[in-house]
């Protein structure tokens, strides 16, 4: 994303009045652009193959289908559209999932309006963006040594699908050493490398679009 061209925003969220909210909180910062608005996961994705956002606002509670199932879908769809999930659930499974998903940011709907502005910068410059009770949730969770990280997750998701490892590497612009190196984790971790086993996994953790 250009610095010299407003940050292209849209607005994913069943309740009008929420998204007449935010738009007005938007709307007066000239570095922001509300491209578009839908109110379920259908008209979203059909949204952003008409206008192709930047970043998109997704709410977790849709009509259709949930926000988290929707980020997974078009992160594989648009991967270059950056998702912040905006809701009223601090659920610590929400959020791993909302990570897993592939969201780049979670902050709650009862967080000052200074926090949606300062995630949505940090999201278009590339980075990550919680809320504070949502950092402290990812803080507080235990360590589990079978959870996969984001990458490791990209990974299993390309040998769920039957990609060789530099086909994967390419497409993660990463090394075929590095895929070599998350393929042995995901293999100490899981305790599975059979191509079924994979599958049956992505599916159940919600890493494959369904």
């Amino acid at each position: 994303m250009s610095p010299s061209h407003p940050i292209r925003i849209a607005l994913v969220d069943d309740h009008a009045l929420v998204r007449d909210g935010i738009r007005a909180l938007l709307a007066v910062r000239p570095s922001f652009d509300v491209v578009g608005e839908a109110q379920d996961g259908p008209e979203a994705i059909e949204l952003c193959g008409r206008v192709s956002p930047d970043i998109l606002l997704v709410d977790i509670g849709l009509k259709e289908m949930n926000g988290l199932e929707l980020t997974r879908l078009l992160r594989a769809q648009y991967p270059d559209i950056k998702i912040l999930i905006l809701s009223m659930y601090d659920n610590q499974e929400y959020i791993a999932t909302s990570i897993r998903a592939g969201a780049s940011g979670y902050v709650l709907k009862n967080a000052p309006s200074r926090e949606i502005v300062a995630a949505i910068e940090a999201i278009a410059a590339g980075g990550t963006f919680y809320s504070a009770e949502v950092a402290l949730k990812l803080a507080s969770k235990k360590p589990d040594e079978t959870e996969l990280t984001p990458r490791e997750s990209q990974v299993l998701v390309g040998l769920a699908k039957g990609l060789d490892n530099k086909t994967i590497a390419r497409e993660l612009e990463i090394s075929v050493r590095t895929v070599e190196t998350h393929r042995l984790s995901i293999r100490r971790k899981l305790n599975v490398d059979k191509p079924a086993g994979l599958v049956k996994y992505a599916m159940e953790h919600g890493l494959l679009a369904r």
